[in-house]
């Protein structure tokens, strides 16, 4: 029941909250959200994204999950082929800053057609927070 819909909410909660309170402009709150470009959606975005995984790292760090091109390799007898979940490469970050800025260059694997963003996000999430916690 449900599906995406608790992360997706979660990260919209980030968004709106950035737009509307965070974000350097000079419009009125309402303003702010009215007067936004293709490249500001973007950004928030990537803000809410990488606010998020520094929250679930515990402040001091954030792993994010990107899939990597799909093996065009025939794979050995007795082995199948690169699943989805065999492609994700982790990337970890110990500053904020650089955790937002990797995902504002890669914010197109998150929301593009087809991008698998939000089990990418939920990777993501998982490995920043440790299985153990």
């Amino acid at each position: 029941q449900g599906g995406t819909r608790a992360i997706l909410a979660a990260v919209q909660a980030h968004i709106i909250t950035y737009l509307l309170f965070t974000r350097d402009t000079e419009c009125t709150h309402l303003e702010r959200l009215c007067r936004l470009g293709r490249h500001e959606q973007g950004q928030a975005l990537a803000t809410a994204l990488a606010e998020t995984l520094w929250a679930a790292g515990g402040g001091g760090r954030a792993i994010v999950c990107l899939v990597t091109a799909p093996v065009t390799t025939v794979p050995r007898e007795g082995c199948r082929a690169s699943s989805f979940t065999d492609r994700i490469r982790l990337f970890e970050f110990s500053e904020k800053a650089a955790a937002q800025g990797f995902i504002s260059d890669h914010i197109s694997c998150f929301k593009g057609e087809g991008s698998h963003g939000v089990i990418l996000f939920l990777y993501s999430l998982l490995f920043s927070r440790t299985l153990e916690r």
